[in-house]
């Protein structure tokens, strides 16, 4: 029988030989030149640019240029000389469009038919399009509204394939459109989308394999974002779905170890985080949990190492050495000791959402209200440097930086700052 308190002591113990005391963690799934934010949170999808020193205070930020743009939820990306993002047009076309990184001015567009209505009582969330792409140089990768993803050269704009996976499977739409944002490895390209988590070849869109299918619509169809990593020496994809946390084999897409995770409707809504050889999760009307993992000869066990009472939202967290920065469903963030599941500090109510960046000393956070905060990565207590009203428009994409451009997308533009000291 599983003891929690037997489990922490000996999870202790194991984690104290790791001199580094960061093992487990997440891999960049595609090379990424220096300054650049090519996929959703970034190169390492774990919200962490590259180490660099920011300043303490928001006021060197100008705005060098503003882009005009229909709804978006979908984080901007960066990739070599270009900036791209989304947009949904007059309730029945979507659009991929590329930006000089430098200007703002137009590269290249490319619209298709995409559209989707979701339920009456999802309406605050709207009805436009929601998937981060995704770029590994080379190649642009972007997931629609309805179940449609295609992949674009990044400088040219030419399309190399397109897949729609609700007319050539026959899985549900989903209900609330697709939200998982595409991982490219390499030649290979997951999704979890279609009503399942699928990998598709980069070069062909070919499908190679199907795992944890649920149909889509309602009750299927993720609202997470897939990430690659490495647990105790296997490297794997952990997804996670309305229903569970799994780790699947990269090659079959054969679930290596399982858990169920609990959330009101499914929301799970959380990228997985990886630390220690182990996963956080936190969902809402469920709790927060770092789960452990003991390979076995024939599939993994799963343990809880702890679980506290902090329900998150839509936020994903950022990590720093042992401690986790989440924001919750009440509005207000926390600081969590990963080594003891301790909730350190909680502050007073922000919005509903943070999208957060972090150097590893300082976090930016915006929330949907448009109001951007410089906070430190301070386990003793909260403590903000610096905050700005930066948009008048509901801000719900995620934060990208490179270099010191910092790029974000409101509800119906982008805008293009530069960050000096």
């Amino acid at each position: 029988m599983f003891t929690p308190e037997i489990n922490r002591r000996s999870w202790l113990s194991a984690a104290a030989v790791s001199l580094v005391g960061l093992q487990g963690k997440l891999q960049s799934a595609q090379p990424a030149a220096p300054g650049q934010w090519p996929c959703w949170r970034g190169p390492t999808r774990d919200g962490h640019c590259s180490h660099m020193a920011w300043p303490k205070t928001l006021q060197g930020l100008k705005k060098s240029w503003t882009v005009a743009l229909g709804d978006s939820y979908s984080g901007p990306i960066t990739c070599t000389k270009h900036v791209y993002t989304t947009q949904t047009l007059d309730a029945q076309f979507e659009t991929l469009t590329a930006l000089n990184i430098e200007s703002g001015e137009t590269v290249w567009e490319r619209k298709w038919a995409g559209a989707l209505s979701v339920p009456f009582f999802a309406k605050s969330n709207g009805d436009w399009i929601r998937s981060t792409p995704a770029c590994d140089g080379h190649r642009i990768v972007v997931g629609g509204i309805r179940d449609v993803f295609a992949c674009f050269e990044c400088e040219t704009g030419n399309e190399l394939w397109r897949i729609d996976f609700n007319a050539k499977l026959g899985s549900e739409l989903p209900t609330f459109g697709c939200v998982c944002s595409p991982l490219i490895d390499g030649a290979d390209l997951y999704v979890q989308a279609g009503g399942g988590v699928r990998k598709l070849n980069m070069d062909s869109g070919e499908l190679i394999w199907v795992a944890l299918e649920d149909g889509g619509g309602m009750n299927g169809s993720a609202f997470s974002s897939p990430v690659i990593a490495e647990l105790h020496g296997v490297r794997q994809l952990i997804v996670q779905t309305r229903t569970m946390l799994a780790g699947l084999d990269l090659q079959t897409g054969n679930p290596l170890w399982t858990r169920e995770v609990a959330a009101f409707r499914g929301m799970n809504i959380l990228t997985p985080t990886v630390w220690n050889n182990g996963v956080f999760t936190s969902s809402y009307g469920g709790k927060s949990e770092l789960i452990a993992f003991s390979p076995t000869a024939d599939q993994w066990k799963t343990d809880v190492v702890w679980a506290g009472k902090a329900e998150a939202y839509m936020s994903s967290p950022i990590v720093v050495a042992d401690h986790l920065y989440l924001h919750l469903r009440n509005q207000r963030t926390c600081c969590i000791d990963l080594n003891s599941g301790e909730e350190v500090w909680r502050t007073t109510p922000f919005g509903k959402y943070w999208s957060m960046i972090t150097n590893g000393e300082q976090i930016l956070a915006l929330d949907e209200n448009g109001e951007l905060l410089l906070v430190e990565c301070n386990p003793e207590k909260f403590t903000a440097n610096d905050r700005t009203q930066i948009s008048a428009e509901p801000s719900w994409a995620h934060l990208a930086l490179a270099g010191n451009q910092l790029f974000v997308r409101r509800q119906r533009g982008l805008d293009a700052y530069i960050w000096n000291g």
